[in-house]
């Protein structure tokens, strides 16, 4: 191959760096114009250019697009290159950018290093020359006096650069001819004389404000990675200007929570607010929407309405409205466009996807902005937080949360984690906290306010003490066991022991129909039976009287079924969802939905098998056994056991008392016991009947009776009431703090529920220093303590047992099916007075990081500014707790957050809290070299990073079969030619609903349910299928303007790396 020719391409083995390497032995000057120099060249030369003698660069300070537009104003063509000085700090600026986008290898470091060898002994000059009109790549040879040729001239299209000498397709051309040399050497002397030398501040750039500056600390780089991670928390309180009600204590951490809760909602449309129960999240809702300009809509449970209405009046909240949970159609009917924000109060109720008014909530929130307040956000899986989320980022595939733009397909990989785990071991729950703590450090961190009361007494300690403000302690829970003697025990086991051999059949009338089920219609049943064997256990255990109503409506609804089967028609309803009747204080409502109605399906008797009324005459005889033997028994022997405790316990006797039971009947039925004690001191509070003094009285009259006696803040203040019996109805969202003591009646399955129900309590503001719990336990008669507690256990887990798989209705927790632990896990809980105060799913040691970087922005603002302008990529090496020398490396780039650490063999992807503990150090810890293994560490957690990216940003499909159906129904109907562009815009628009998982999923069952009914099955109507689409999709979903790509990472990596050599070494 010919070698000499005059054009070349940076074609191997002609490229740009081996012609240098050909010439420059006989090289002794070496001049450069290039529009902008990039150090990223210098290492494939340097060796070579050792032996010549003077080596001058010029630089236009032209530079590719990109590059300028990061670096210059919105006008280019007006930027004032003329200042020396503003010449030096545009080539500062250029090589700043050019560093913290540069491959971070020891290639790029040691051309770097060389570069300014060169220039501190002499042999290199740098300028820069003041005019951008500079496009030149022009490279000047001049030989040594004793070669035959006087140099060479190299112009084209290369910068000097990696992609200029090797690895881009370029065109150049080299010149030998001496007078084109002079002339070229000619012309670059005189742009030579008019530039400015910028030798010194490529070295100071290089060595202060780049990764190769080897003085940074270990302390610095600590505190750039909390101000990398909280830094959007680090605004000042200054520019809110909250309106207090008279006499209403300003609280700093309040304050705080409306700041954090304003940027959370700007930046990811929406936010949670989730203080533990009593720390005031009504309030700092009302003091957050007093700043907001446009209409918001307030969406409660009732009994808390009135609470609502008061603190938007207290706080001045212009254009609000009040609405309850329960009103949620008519809110649709009425129109919703004219809200801006949303506030759900208890919103972890909507945390089931498959429900009518889930879905109504999410058509109300869609497109707006949506504050979610709850105090208990994770209720039953880890996964009730995904269709809460996604009422304000409704593109669950492209999100806005950093670090997460596939929040379906992270919740997914949770899901699956935990499969993986058998859950008759404790391993599962651990797995379980586990997986919460990385869903609450990669998604919830960024859109949740949580802090419990130690939170509050750590960090806002000084504001606490200066409003002499303190929160009650809460005591170890006590124990109010009820014991059963023999004849009891044998009726209690026999009654178990029939719950797990009944059939259920009245409620699974469809598995006996000859025809086969759809999957839809056998999850119904499933749903539906595992409900009402839940109402029978937990009525069981609630009261003898409650249990023995549940079997009388159980027995009615069973001789009404089989009277319709034996009359040859059956008449079955086909719109029962029970998740829509899962916080209901008895089965009625149910049991009447399951009756004939006009939507109800008819079947003849003859289209079941012959099993099914075997099986309903079976059930029926059970009933009526099981509610003869409970009327063989003459004591209600929990009731006895209250009843003493009150005479007995000074504490029960001598404050006023809230109890709470799910059950209105076991609440009646205590009513009427109590009554004929304390007369007219006990007043029973539920959503349907209210009593006292033997009467029933309406629930307004109840309402504000409760209010006198029980809340501090109330405008009338009575001391009538001393016992208030109630069921959940009162358990959120209400002030209850003038008494201290919670009695929990029935065995509470779920401890988050108790926490609700303390939540009356314990606020703040309370005058009492102390929170009294007790809890009932069922047990067999035992005479030593140790005895009682392993017959609590064993009744805990008859219960849990007899429901198997139906369990999750029972204790609304993603819970083992181990019996046994999960009875011992449950009898500690309840007896852990911890469970109310501390928060082991939220770990907020975030506050004390963001309160260190505070003291540093207040106190030393000289060392807070150096933080904050420290290159985005640094580096550094101290001592640390590993086993082996490791690197620890931050990443933050577009949306993306991540930590890692390596040792070469085991990468670890580390949270926060985790991250924060390996960089925290004391100011005065020595820096230590990097090492040789530097970049090949370096190199391992970059490409872990780089992994995380790909895998997060990859889409992934629903699991859901409906979802999937519509999804290749909507590919078929963009196929067709019988759409008009409207038409085929709306699909368009439906299908990018679908591929950002935006749509509820019971949208989309209902969508084939119509499609499926309209059309031939053999056939596909395009047609048909536009019709059901338009039919189950509001408009709201399909006007809005098609969102971003959030998945971009385009911005600069910010870089900290930092080596750790255990302290052994």
């Amino acid at each position: 191959m010919d070698t000499d020719i005059t054009f070349f391409t940076n074609k191997e083995p002609q490229t740009l760096a081996d012609r240098f390497k050909s010439i420059f032995t006989n090289v002794k000057y070496f001049d450069i114009l290039v529009g902008y120099f990039r150090s990223s060249g210098f290492f494939r030369l340097y060796k070579d250019m050792e032996n010549i003698e003077k080596i001058r660069i010029l630089v236009g300070l032209d530079v590719d697009n990109k590059t300028v537009n990061v670096l210059t104003a919105a006008k280019q063509s007006e930027i004032d290159f003329e200042s020396h000085s503003r010449t030096k700090e545009k080539a500062r600026e250029l090589l700043r950018y050019e560093l913290e986008n540069s491959d971070d290898s020891a290639e790029v470091e040691i051309g770097v290093r060389e570069f300014i060898r060169f220039m501190k002994s002499g042999k290199l000059e740098l300028r820069a020359h003041p005019s951008h009109n500079i496009h030149a790549k022009v490279y000047i040879s001049r030989f040594d006096e004793s070669f035959m040729d006087y140099g060479r001239v190299i112009t084209g299209s290369s910068n000097f650069s990696e992609g200029g000498l090797v690895s881009q397709y370029e065109f150049n051309v080299e010149l030998k001819n001496k007078t084109d040399v002079l002339y070229a050497e000619k012309r670059f002397n005189e742009l030579w004389e008019e530039g400015v030398d910028i030798s010194q501040e490529y070295i100071k750039t290089v060595e202060d404000e780049s990764w190769l500056n080897d003085k940074i600390t270990p302390y610095e780089i600590y505190l750039k990675f909390l101000y990398e991670s909280l830094e959007k928390r680090l605004d000042t309180n200054d520019d809110l200007n909250i309106s207090y009600p008279e006499g209403f204590m300003e609280l700093s951490y309040q304050k705080q929570a409306v700041h954090t809760l304003r940027d959370i909602v700007d930046k990811y449309n929406g936010a949670f607010v989730s203080d533990v129960v009593g720390l005031g999240k009504t309030y700092i809702s009302a003091m957050y929407a007093q700043g907001l300009s446009g209409k918001k809509l307030f969406i409660c449970p009732p009994p808390i309405i009135d609470t609502w209405k008061k603190a938007i009046d207290d706080f001045g909240v212009r254009s609000a409205t009040v609405e309850s949970i329960g009103k949620l159609s008519h809110i649709i009917k009425r129109g919703y466009k004219k809200y801006d924000y949303i506030f759900v109060d208890e919103a972890h109720r909507f945390r089931n996807e498959n429900t009518v008014q889930y879905k109504q909530l999410h058509e109300i929130c869609f497109g707006k902005k949506v504050i979610l307040i709850t105090a208990t956000p994770l209720n039953n899986s880890v996964y009730d937080f995904l269709p809460l989320i996604k009422l304000f980022q409704p593109q669950i595939r492209n999100s806005s949360i950093e670090g997460m733009p596939n929040l379906e397909g992270f919740f997914a990989k949770a899901r699956q984690k935990l499969k993986g785990y058998d859950k008759n071991e404790k391993e599962y729950i651990e797995a379980v906290k586990e997986i919460s703590k990385e869903i609450r450090d990669k998604v919830l961190k960024y859109i949740m306010i949580r802090r419990t009361r130690t939170d509050i007494r750590e960090y806002f300690k000084k504001d606490l003490e200066r409003q002499n403000l303190k929160f009650p302690k809460v005591e170890t829970p006590k124990q109010i066991i009820y014991q059963f003697n023999e004849q009891t025990n044998k009726v209690f086991e026999d009654t178990i022991l029939a719950i797990k051999k009944f059939k259920y059949a009245r409620y699974k009338p469809k598995s006996y129909l000859l025809e086969e089920l759809s999957e839809f219609e056998k999850t119904q049943e499933t749903n539906l039976v595992g409900f009402m064997k839940t109402r029978l256990v937990k009525r069981l255990e609630s009261s003898r009287y409650a249990f023995s109503q549940t079997i009388a409506r159980f027995i009615s609804s069973y001789e009404h079924f089989i009277d319709m089967y034996e009359g040859g028609k059956v008449y079955l309803s086909s719109k029962v969802n029970v998740y829509e009747y899962l916080d209901d204080e008895d089965e009625t409502a149910l049991l009447k939905a399951l009756e004939k109605d006009q939507n109800s399906e008819v079947f003849d008797s003859s289209d079941f098998n012959e099993s099914f009324i075997k099986d309903l005459k079976k059930d029926l005889k059970s009933l009526r056994k099981i509610k003869e033997d409970w009327e063989s028994i003459s004591e209600d022997t929990k009731k006895k056991s209250f009843v003493d405790a009150l005479r007995r316990d000074d504490i029960l006797k001598d404050n006023k008392l809230l109890i709470f039971t799910e059950s209105t009947e076991t609440g009646e039925d205590l009513y009427s016991t109590l009554s004929g004690e304390y007369g007219n001191k006990v007043l029973f509070y539920s959503s349907g009947k209210c009593k006292q003094s033997g009467e029933n009285i309406s629930n307004a009259i109840a309402k504000e009776k409760i209010l006198e006696n029980y809340d501090p803040n109330n405008s009338t203040e009575s001391n009538e009431i001393k016992i208030l019996i109630t069921t959940d109805v009162l358990a959120e969202g209400i002030n209850l703090h003038r008494s201290n003591v919670i009695i929990n009646y029935d065995l509470p399955w779920n401890p988050t529920r108790v926490l609700q129900r303390v939540g009356r309590i314990n606020r703040v503001g309370t005058k009492f220093d102390k929170i009294y719990i007790y809890n009932f336990f069922p047990a067999k008669e035992a005479n030593d303590q140790i005895k009682l507690k392993e017959f609590v256990i064993a009744k805990i887990c008859a219960f849990h047992a007899t429901l198997g798989e139906d369990a999750k209705y029972l204790c609304e927790e993603e819970e083992t099916k181990n019996h046994n632990l999960f009875g011992e896990k449950l009898y500690d809980d309840l007896n852990n007075s911890k469970i109310f105060d501390e928060d082991e799913f939220f770990d907020n040691s975030e506050l004390k990081y963001l309160n260190v970087l505070k003291e540093i922005q207040k106190k030393r603002p000289e060392l807070f500014k150096r933080i904050k302008n420290l290159p985005k990529k640094v580096r550094t090496a101290k001592r640390g707790d590993v086993n082996n020398e490791s690197l620890l490396t931050f990443f933050k780039q577009g949306l993306f957050v991540k930590t890692f650490l390596t040792d070469g063999k085991e990468t670890k992807d580390l949270v926060f809290d985790e991250a924060v503990k390996l960089y925290e150090c004391a100011e005065n810890t020595p820096a230590l070299p990097i090492g040789a293994n530097y970049f090949s560490l370096l190199k391992t957690n970059k490409d872990s990073f780089a992994r995380q990216i790909a895998e997060n940003s990859i889409p992934t499909g629903s699991t859901n079969p409906q979802v999937k159906k519509i999804v290749s129904f909507l590919k078929l109907a963009l196929k067709s030619p019988r759409y008009t562009k409207v038409q085929e815009d709306y699909v368009k628009r439906v299908q990018w609903l679908y591929e950002n998982g935006s749509l509820p999923s019971d949208i989309s069952k209902n969508i084939i349910e119509d499609f499926q009914a309209s059309s031939d099955p053999n056939s596909f109507d395009e047609l048909a299928f536009l019709n059901a689409l338009k039919s189950n999709i509001p408009a709201c979903y399909t006007e809005i303007e098609l969102g971003k790509d959030n998945s971009s990472t385009n911005d600069c990596k910010v870089i900290l790396a930092e080596k750790l050599i255990p302290e052994s070494h």
